[in-house]
């Protein structure tokens, strides 16, 4: 019996909603699979919270947390609270404390889901963003407030420990999948001081260390034209905190939007749990009418059991969600459908039942021939 402990932190907005279709995945492969097991906790930390507390989570979150063998995330943000507020209380201090600095993305081709800027081809590359530094570190300060001579700075941080072991988690996952090229996203011709430390040690360290990839660097303004023009030539795209997150938009975007895209943010010596969660926000535009996409929360699930030591029941999820868009009669608004967002969920966990079936009936389809 495998027995995993998560905490369940929906959030605002369509994060409830996709959460508990995520959830749903998770309950019918609790119920076929006897040795599998999740113990799960959720946790009311949200905006609501905020305006009830003055804070986005209790003092002693972090340490509750810990416990944990991961999170499950859904989206985070209301119009009543600033955007500032509920990133920095809630999602920032996990991501750092928990020292969660690898962002993976996975930016793939689903069946069903036809990209004008495919060409024919499979899109399928995974982007590994910096998540602990870099452009995202909250250093700096305002001057002069509300004065003619107001001023701000905000202070890029970048260390070579910290460009280091994202330039090897992306190498290492490159090895172990196979691939043979990392591509560098910089900006070193006009950002001189962060940026070529950035490239002199991501070059050093895939350079030196594994030599049978090859790297490729990039200028920001460059990459983002060849994401566009040639997205199927891409296998492993390291970058910082700050272009990792605008790429990973965009690699959204050219296989099909933000409601198919998961994230990982990723602790990968596993000292503290890891955080799972889509790539959308809270779409308070949409939120409680029961049309958002529940497949990039799902998905993100998938990526959680991967990382807890599953691939079989990831695996099995992945299938589900191909085998409902290859059908194409279930599909949301944004995929050019017209399911609401149960009813996606509910699609895609009655494949994952079907899967379960067709094992049981080979099974015994074996023993009766014996």
């Amino acid at each position: 019996m495998t027995k995993y402990k998560i905490a369940v932190i929906p959030g605002d907005g369509i994060g409830i909603e996709v959460m508990d279709e995520a959830l749903k995945v998770l309950d019918v492969l609790q119920e076929n699979n006897p040795d599998f097991e999740i113990e799960r906790e959720q946790f009311p930390w949200n905006s609501e919270y905020y305006l009830q507390h003055g804070k986005m989570m209790p003092d002693d979150a972090l340490q509750i947390l810990q416990s944990f063998d991961a999170i499950l995330f859904g989206a985070i943000g209301d119009t009543r609270v600033p955007d500032d507020i509920t990133i920095w209380q809630l999602i920032m201090p996990i991501r750092k404390q928990f020292q969660q600095y690898v962002n993976f993305r996975p930016v793939k081709s689903l069946p069903g889901i036809r990209s004008p800027l495919s060409d024919g081809e499979n899109i399928d590359f995974v982007i590994f963003r910096e998540n602990a530094e870099g452009e995202y570190s909250n250093s700096g300060g305002r001057l002069y407030d509300s004065q003619d001579s107001e001023l701000a700075v905000q202070n890029t941080i970048m260390t070579r420990g910290g460009i280091e072991r994202i330039a090897r988690a992306a190498s290492d996952y490159a090895v172990r999948a196979g691939k043979t090229k990392i591509t560098s996203a910089t900006k070193s011709n006009a950002i001189t001081h962060s940026m070529k430390l950035w490239d002199e040690h991501v070059k050093r360290i895939i350079q030196d260390e594994y030599k049978n990839l090859k790297l490729e660097s990039y200028y920001i303004d460059a990459l983002v034209a060849y994401f566009v023009e040639r997205p199927q030539t891409f296998e492993i795209v390291v970058a910082t905190n700050l272009f990792g997150d605008i790429l990973s938009d965009l690699g959204s975007g050219i296989v099909g939007g933000l409601g198919l895209s998961p994230s990982a943010n990723i602790n990968p010596e596993k000292n503290f749990p890891s955080m799972f969660e889509p790539v959308h926000g809270s779409a308070p535009d949409i939120a409680g009418k029961g049309i958002a996409n529940p497949i990039a929360q799902i998905w993100s699930t998938a990526l959680m059991l991967q990382h807890l030591g599953r691939p079989d029941l990831s695996d099995m999820i992945m299938k589900a969600i191909e085998l409902v868009l290859l059908e194409g009669k279930t599909k949301t608004a944004d995929i050019g459908g017209n399911a609401t967002t149960v009813q996606m969920g509910s699609a895609i966990a009655e494949k994952i039942r079907e899967q379960y079936d067709t094992i049981r009936l080979g099974n015994k389809a074996y023993e009766f021939k014996q």
